[in-house]
């Protein structure tokens, strides 16, 4: 099977990749050739998926079972995705976002036919635009789509709410003692999934014939509160967490870019419920719980003290929201 990947290299998608080169699929990666890919086993093109005459030309000829856009974030990008693979791939997989769905949810359980609806981020009304201009060319047109809608997905990335998503800010002010936030009381529930835990649900729907029209997401089945996430952060870097709870509203008021990202997905409980991913790939099951994935990724960075860069921005935001409340 020959599936096209544009991007392959991410968080989320170079598990995917290795799984998907495991598994025999002829891989082919499409990107702009700005840093080494390291997926033994794929090929590559390097061609800039924003400029289409570029792609065109370096895709002439090709044929794909399966084409999957990581980086697809407007509906700009689904037009172009349209006029550039109709009639060259069976399968276009879209990668969506499981903060598309209601917020606030009216029930903690999330499925597939949740409502996509979020007032609070703009991310998220992209994503749930994307969706919908890919449903009308199902509907319209009979473009092939399949949509997956990942939820705090984590492998060299820390998966916390504030603090720096692909930084070591946050390990760093743990292991200084220095005051770390959590938004509400830290007793919402929420899902993080590795990606390694992802890649083996992702990985079989990729050319499967029944899933055209159909969107997924694919989470583990653990469910944590905010302090037991940050609490394992912690006890995997063997100190004692000095905790802040601040409420979602306020750090909102003081940085509404946090605080969208907050009110429009992480200050909610959330309960994925996985039984429309575990009919479709039977033998899916998440099998890395968040206290040992922690430490996988930890370990990445303590592999190269060049990975362990605090940012300096973060830093000073944080600090401005404990001085405005007060801490």
């Amino acid at each position: 099977m020959k599936v096209l990947f544009i991007g392959g290299t991410g968080n989320i998608s170079t598990e995917v990749s290795r799984l998907a080169v495991a598994r025999g699929m002829d891989l082919v990666l499409l990107n702009r050739g700005q840093r080494p890919v390291d997926i033994p086993g794929a090929r590559t093109i390097t061609a800039d998926i924003t400029r289409p005459d570029e792609v065109r030309a370096a895709l002439k000829g090709e044929h794909f079972d399966s084409v999957v856009n990581w980086i697809a974030y407007s509906v700009a990008d689904v037009e172009r995705d349209l006029a550039l693979f109709q009639g060259i791939t069976r399968q276009y997989v879209f990668i969506s976002s499981a903060s598309a769905y209601q917020k606030p949810p009216l029930h903690p359980v999330i499925t597939e036919s949740t409502p996509l609806h979020n007032p609070a981020w703009q991310y998220s009304r992209d994503k749930i635009a994307c969706e919908e201009r890919l449903n009308r060319a199902y509907r319209e047109d009979g473009f092939p789509i399949t949509i997956l809608r990942p939820s705090h997905t984590y492998d060299t990335n820390f998966p916390i709410a504030i603090g720096g998503w692909n930084t070591y800010t946050i390990p760093d002010r743990l292991l200084r003692g220095q005051p770390v936030i959590v938004h509400g009381d830290g007793s919402s529930l929420w899902t993080v999934t590795h990606s390694a835990d992802f890649a083996k649900g992702f990985v079989p729907l990729l050319g499967h014939p029944q899933t055209i029209g159909h969107a997924f997401h694919i989470t583990s089945d653990e469910s944590l509160t905010w302090n037991q996430i940050y609490g394992a952060m912690a006890a995997a870097l063997g100190v004692e967490p000095n905790f802040v709870h601040i409420p979602s509203e306020f750090i909102a008021k003081i940085d509404p870019g946090l605080g969208a990202g907050l009110l429009g997905d992480k200050a909610w409980s959330v309960i994925f419920d996985n039984t429309k991913i575990k009919t479709f790939v039977p033998d899916y099951i998440a099998t890395i719980p968040f206290h040992e994935g922690i430490r996988r990724t930890l370990a990445w960075y303590d592999a190269d003290p060049a990975r362990k860069r605090v940012d300096p921005a973060m830093t000073a935001t944080i600090e401005r929201i404990l001085a405005a409340y007060g801490h």
